[in-house]
């Protein structure tokens, strides 16, 4: 390709890899905000359930 076509390929190329790169970012911040909660989870005293009926 030459010309215009050959830069909005390019241009395209560039958007695909940045939206790839944002959801990997993405993916890898929930996955650490899961591990976190489920630390806290763990360690945070919780009180005794009432008996039951």
């Amino acid at each position: 390709m030459t010309g215009l076509a050959a830069g909005s390929s390019d241009v395209l190329q560039h958007l695909l890899l940045d939206l790839v790169l944002k959801a990997v970012i993405v993916l890898v911040a929930l996955g650490v905000l899961a591990l976190g909660m489920r630390a806290i989870w763990r360690r945070t005293p919780r009180p005794p359930r009432p008996p039951r009926r």
